[in-house]
Order: C-alpha cells, then sequence, then structure tokens
C-alpha cells in the first residue's frame, strides 16, 4: 500500500495497545476521562462564550489575523474549535480521537501556523478553560483534579500534533531531497553527454565528420597491438585528391570543401565497423584496416571507393598508397603512416608522368 493511501494512524504506526501505551507515560487514567467528561457537562453552557473569547484573543495578535484572513475562514474555525472543546470533554480518547488530532497538525502545517503560534493558542484555550472551571466546580479537590486531568490531555493532544508536524517537515525534507537527487543525477547525465559530445568533436574533422590527425596514434597502436596479439595482418591506405591546389583556384575553395565533404561521407560509408578512417590534413586521408591484407585493400575498399566517387564526384581522382604489416612484424604506428605516405607520393608522380604524357602526345 502507497504511504498516502494509508491514515495518518497507520502512516506513524499508531493502535489501540500505543494510545493505552500513551495514556499511561502522561499518567491520563480512567479517573480523569471520568473527571474531564463531568466537567463537559458544565463547560457546554459556556461554549459559545468561551469561543467567541478565545478568538477575539486570537485575532488582536496581527500575526495570527493574517492568517485567519476572511470572516468565512473566521467561522470555519470557530465551529472547528467548539467541536475541539466538546472532544476534549467527551471522556473518550480512542483511534477516533487521536486521528482527529493528527489531522489537526497536519492542516495547521499546511496552512503554515508555525508551533509557536499553536502552542500560544493552546495556551490561551487552556487558560480560559481553567478560569471557567475554576467558576463552576466549587468543590476545591475536584477542580484541582479536574484541572490536572485537562492539562494531562491537552498535553497528550500537543504530542500527537507536534508528530504530525515533525512528520510533515521530515517528509517536505525527503522530498527536497529526493529532487535534489533527480536534478544532481539529470545534471549528471547532461554532462556526460556534453562530455561525451566535446570528446566526439575533440577528435572529430568538422568538415568530414571523420576522425582527426590527433587520434590516429592513439587508434593506430590501439589496432596494432591487438593485430599482434591475434596474429593478424593491418593495413593502411593513405591517399589525396589529384590537383586539388588547382581546383581551390579555379573553382574556390567552397567547391574544394564540398569534395573533401563527399569524399569523406563516401569513405565512412563503405569502410567497416572495425576500420579508422581519418582526414590527416588538407586533402590527404588515411584509413586503417585491421585484420586486412594489402591485396584485399586495394581490391575491396580502393576500387569501391574510386567507383563511387566516379558517381557522386566525376572527374575527381585520387592518389592512393596502400602498405601492410604483420602479421609477423609489425612496424611503428609513425612509420606504418609514413610508408603509406611514401607509397601515395610514388603513385602521385606516376598520375603526373602519365598525365605530361598524355599532353605532349596529344
Amino acid at each position: 500500500m502507497k504511504q498516502t493511501d494509508q491514515t495518518l494512524l497507520e502512516q506513524l504506526r499508531i493502535t489501540e495497545f500505543e494510545i493505552d501505551q500513551r495514556k499511561q507515560l502522561f499518567a491520563l487514567a480512567t479517573r480523569d476521562e471520568l473527571l474531564l467528561r463531568a466537567a463537559g457537562v458544565l463547560i457546554e453552557a459556556q461554549l459559545d462564550e468561551l469561543v467567541e473569547r478565545f478568538y477575539e484573543l486570537q485575532t488582536s495578535t496581527p500575526e495570527i489575523a493574517l492568517l485567519i484572513g476572511d470572516a468565512d475562514t473566521l467561522q470555519r474555525l470557530r465551529s472547528a474549535q467548539r467541536r475541539y472543546v466538546i472532544d476534549l470533554f467527551s471522556g473518550v480518547y480512542d483511534l477516533e480521537y487521536v486521528n482527529n488530532r493528527l489531522r489537526i497538525g497536519l492542516v495547521h502545517k499546511r496552512i503554515g501556523v508555525e508551533p509557536k503560534l499553536y502552542l500560544a493558542a493552546i495556551h490561551t484555550l487552556r487558560s480560559l478553560l481553567s478560569v471557567q472551571l475554576s467558576k463552576l466546580i466549587p468543590d476545591d479537590d475536584v477542580r484541582v483534579q479536574t484541572l490536572l486531568s485537562m492539562d494531562k490531555l491537552v498535553m497528550f493532544d500537543i504530542a500527537l500534533v507536534f508528530e504530525t508536524y515533525i512528520r510533515s517537515l521530515v517528509a517536505e525534507i525527503e522530498t527536497s531531497r529526493n529532487k535534489s537527487e533527480q536534478y544532481a543525477q539529470v545534471l549528471e547525465e547532461k554532462v556526460v553527454i556534453r562530455t561525451r559530445q566535446l570528446e566526439e568533436l575533440s577528435r572529430t574533422d568538422p568538415l568530414t565528420s571523420l576522425l582527426n590527425r590527433r587520434y590516429l596514434d592513439e587508434t593506430l597502436t590501439r589496432v596494432l597491438r591487438s593485430a599482434q596479439r591475434r596474429h593478424e595482418k593491418v593495413t593502411m591506405v593513405y591517399l589525396d585528391v589529384d590537383d586539388f591546389k588547382a581546383i581551390n583556384d579555379t573553382e574556390g575553395h567552397q567547391h574544394g570543401d564540398e569534395i573533401l565533404r563527399v569524399l569523406g561521407e563516401t569513405i565512412n560509408r563503405i569502410s567497416r565497423v572495425e576500420d579508422g578512417c581519418f582526414r590527416y590534413g588538407g586533402d590527404e586521408f588515411c584509413i586503417v584496416l585491421p585484420n586486412c591484407s594489402r591485396r584485399l585493400a586495394e581490391e575491396n575498399f580502393v576500387q569501391r571507393l574510386r567507383a563511387e566517387l566516379d558517381i557522386s564526384l566525376p572527374g575527381v581522382k585520387l592518389s592512393v598508397g596502400c602498405v601492410e604489416t604483420g602479421p609477423d612484424d609489425f612496424v611503428s604506428p609513425e612509420a606504418l603512416v609514413g610508408m603509406a605516405d611514401q607509397h601515395m607520393y610514388t603513385v602521385k608522380q606516376q598520375h603526373r608522368l602519365e598525365s605530361e604524357t598524355e599532353k605532349f602526345g596529344k
């Protein structure tokens, strides 16, 4: 059962046995109940006058008058106070009586009555009742015992009211703590997401969406170590765009950037999940292919890349260098990049020579 579906008695685990125990704590015995019931007959005739006087005194305090507010609220409070005084002298202090006292505490807390104001009001009511009982009970011994019984019951009531005060405060603290924890968790999740985004940005080239050069060494080191353990080959593909400077000079840098963007998107699309795709700088790109030989890289990756670019970037040519390392001996990451770069440069020189020979032949 949810706590909100429980009565106040259930929430505070107050049973008839608990009430008896509390009565014993305050020395509230059967004789006290009988004395209070007898006094109730006397008080009932003076009840309206007593309640009227009580609220005259209450509303004379600006802080209390502000809480009470309008005349309708005051009338409802008068009715509630009459019922309380009747209950106080009923002589029956059972589960229903206790539950009503708990509700009073909860209502006072909800409308913002501070404990000091509640205690002041109880003190005023007790004083008025004491004066009335002193006038109405002629027997000294009975009067003293009745007043003592009333004091016991008032303390019994105050304890119940303050339990709901305290419970409400604890509930508010618990709610605030839960909200703070939830807010902290949301912030933490946002920080994690933002950190991941920043990490992604720090290692990603904004134009091509491929990884940037700073992340290449880290990736290569990890891939080569893994390949050594598994006794596998690793191939590095190093490529750049032929005559890219001429393209920028004649068609503008915006067109050059579009070529790089499309090239990066194509490389990313045709690569495997385990491949590492990098924009090395300018129009140069590196692709790290784990568990792949140079022959497979040239026949599968490079040929497919050229075929895709013939469709998306007709007329754009690439110089591509492929080198492999492993599975027995492995070069360092720096050496592998240098070898691939040199191979690409050799291919580029051949392209230039072929281009010049073609022009000369014409």
